[in-house]
């Protein structure tokens, strides 16, 4: 990355779709300012006026660029692609991109967003206050979303065996979108025996050098006890 970009991003450590965003910046080795917004201290800090300023959503992430602020983890990473495309995180044949593109969706539009910090806070409003409750709605929706991401992984490659990436033998957008899933799982106690393709891959990852600073317990606003 030239060094006259400036970037930084805006997270908190055990968001995914900050997750996500730290994973692509990871991959493409960019270097950025990690600026930490909690989202439970002082009442959230999203919902501050400076915060609010840069995104009106209220939501993380926010990156910004040569003062360029950018918002949605999804377009995020598709403009990370776009501005810095070596190594590419999307596959060169248009089928596969759009598959690529279909699994991240599974993830970030129909799974994820079900079981983020202000729809469980929600639930409130409607009796189930209780976290076995919470746990619960949480875990049934994280497991039907990967029950679809498992069927995709197995029509890509067939089974479980030897499998390293979501599609080829690279990491893509999709993986990007699907290690914070499964960290979210594990988190609302969903086994990752369920899913052996998704297992694989998550496992495959971790070994990954250069996403190490990425995971959340790295991040410098993750609790450290």
């Amino acid at each position: 990355m030239a060094t006259a970009d400036q970037v930084t991003l805006y997270g908190y450590w055990r968001s995914s779709a900050s997750y996500r965003v730290r994973l692509a910046l990871a991959f493409k080795q960019i270097a950025y300012a990690n600026r930490p917004v909690h989202l439970i201290n002082n009442g959230g800090e999203q919902h501050s006026k400076a915060y609010q300023a840069l995104n009106p959503q209220r939501l993380l992430p926010t990156l910004v660029l040569n003062g360029q602020v950018l918002t949605q983890s999804m377009a995020i990473m598709e403009f990370l692609e776009e501005r810095f495309p070596n190594p590419a995180l999307l596959p060169d044949d248009l089928v596969e991109r759009a598959k690529v593109r279909a699994l991240c969706q599974v993830i970030v539009a129909d799974t994820a967003p079900l079981a983020n910090l202000r729809v469980l806070n929600h639930l409130s409003s409607f009796g189930q206050s209780e976290e076995s409750e919470k746990k619960a709605w949480a875990s049934h929706w994280i497991a039907l979303g990967l029950d679809a991401v498992e069927a995709l992984l197995i029509k890509a490659h067939g089974s479980a065996a030897d499998v390293q990436y979501c599609f080829g033998d690279k990491p893509s957008l999709a993986d990007c979108c699907l290690l914070p899933q499964a960290y979210n799982a594990e988190r609302f106690g969903c086994s990752l025996d369920r899913w052996p393709t998704v297992r694989a891959i998550c496992v495959n990852l971790g070994h990954n050098e250069d996403i190490q600073l990425a995971k959340p317990e790295n991040q410098p606003d993750a609790p450290k006890n």
